[in-house]
């Protein structure tokens, strides 16, 4: 296959994305928290097709995307504290899962044979419009090959998958920069299967329920295999002072090469770590270091990235 089109996101674009997604091919789309791979969720063949161009176990399920809650209520059965976190929180950030539907049309799959599906109502007009276009739901992991670092530009999708998929829409640097915080959730309490941009403490005030921050020992949702994220570079966290070598990215006081936020702002850094992992990889040094990060808040998510970029 030749390399990928790029073109920026409009109404041309848009067409083209739902044409090709209707012969059951993937395309690259940006969301608020990075670049997506969509493809129909209803197709088993387009679904593999997502699988093949990112070189994806197939154990691994993928997050299907929906235009509104709506459309999750025909296809899962949400649990009333689900559906309150729904209403706090989408369209934006945060994936629920939940138990499927007997006969909902989403290829097995996406849900890599499970009984729970994964589903976000995404904020991205890009994808939106997608979702509009194309009239089907769109599962769509990170548009990256599998266990890389996560793209948040065009740039990114198409020097990873770029020979592997038709098309890229450019819609400029994505907001969030980190994928959507994953939840399981039941009428016990919730299960944050894949940290992210919504915080614990926002889900626990909403849902009033008890949280567990601890994955099961088995794959329910994207983002849980320990290797994930990661750059060709060998990396060293909480780091004060790079190594001979080390490009570091700094964070606060610690400048570093470039850094994720000179003022500390997490939400700062979690839209530029990827980015900033990209340009360690592509720089000329051996191995990258990384300042450290708080972990609280988002800082969560950021050093759960980060731990799985460095396993």
């Amino acid at each position: 296959m030749s390399a990928a089109r790029i073109l920026p996101f409009d109404e041309f674009a848009i067409a083209e994305a739902a044409r090709l997604i209707a012969e059951g091919k993937p395309v690259a789309v940006p969301t608020e928290t990075v670049y997506g791979l969509a493809a129909d969720a209803t197709r088993g063949d387009a679904v593999a097709a997502i699988y093949a161009a990112k070189g994806r176990p197939s154990f691994n399920p993928l997050i299907v995307h929906v235009p509104d809650r709506a459309t999750t209520e025909r296809l899962a059965d949400l649990p009333a504290p689900a559906r309150h976190l729904a209403d706090a929180f989408w369209p934006g950030p945060l994936t629920l899962v939940a138990p499927l539907k007997p006969g909902a049309p989403i290829a097995t799959l996406a849900t890599a044979g499970l009984p729970t599906v994964a589903l976000r109502v995404p904020a991205h007009p890009a994808m939106q419009a997608l979702l509009a276009a194309a009239g089907v739901p769109l599962a769509a992991p990170s548009a990256n090959a599998s266990g890389t670092i996560s793209p948040t530009r065009a740039a990114h999708v198409a020097a990873s998958v770029g020979l592997a998929i038709p098309l890229i829409i450019d819609a400029g640097p994505t907001a969030v920069g980190l994928e959507s915080t994953i939840v399981a959730v039941d009428q016990a309490g919730l299960r944050i299967l894949r940290p992210g941009p919504i915080t614990a403490e926002q889900l626990a005030e909403v849902a009033g329920l008890p949280i567990a921050t601890v994955p099961s020992d088995r794959i329910e949702a994207p983002g849980q295999l320990l290797q994930h994220y990661a750059p060709s570079k060998p990396i060293r966290l909480n780091v004060q002072a790079p190594r001979h070598g080390e490009w570091l990215i700094g964070f606060g006081a610690i400048a570093g090469h470039a850094s994720l936020s000179p003022l500390g702002d997490l939400g700062e850094a979690a839209a530029r770590l990827f980015d900033l992992l990209h340009q360690a990889d592509a720089s000329t040094v051996h191995a990258i270091a990384v300042a450290p990060i708080p972990n609280v808040g988002l800082g969560v998510a950021i050093n759960d990235r980060l731990a799985r970029a460095a396993a």
